[in-house]
């Protein structure tokens, strides 16, 4: 019985710092590049046994302090100005209530099959600009 206590202890602490190491990954790249934290963390939350549409809602909630995080730091740093961002606030939040209403029409296969359409054309995007 010892054995067992101990391993679940060091299987738990080895879930944690994997835990801990995605989301400084999800942090860093959402950081970086001001956005793309979804596209690591869709994955992650996926494998850690969520299904695709509570893995696309928990990383939304995820993504959302760490931007609003990243997007302080940069207006601090003076690399933002509201002014210039200001059309993309209310269009973004209007854009997000619709997808909200949208994922939960949506079945997993064919939301599954957007993501991975969406990832590629970023990828895409990236390798030719």
């Amino acid at each position: 019985m010892g054995k067992n206590i101990f391993g679940d202890f060091c299987m738990e602490i080895k879930n944690n710092i994997k835990n801990v190491a995605s989301g400084m990954a999800v942090g860093f790249v959402n950081g970086i590049f001001g956005a793309g934290g979804g596209m690591i963390a869709v994955p992650l939350l996926k494998k850690s046994g969520l299904s695709q549409k509570q893995a696309h809602a928990n990383a939304v909630a995820v993504i959302l302090p760490i931007t609003v995080i990243s997007a302080i730091l940069y207006l601090v740093k003076g690399n933002v100005t509201l002014h210039d961002s200001w059309i993309f606030i209310p269009t973004g939040l209007m854009g997000s209530v619709i997808a909200t209403f949208v994922l939960q029409k949506t079945s997993n296969k064919v939301l599954q099959k957007i993501f991975a359409a969406f990832m590629i054309y970023a990828g895409v995007r990236l390798l030719t600009r």
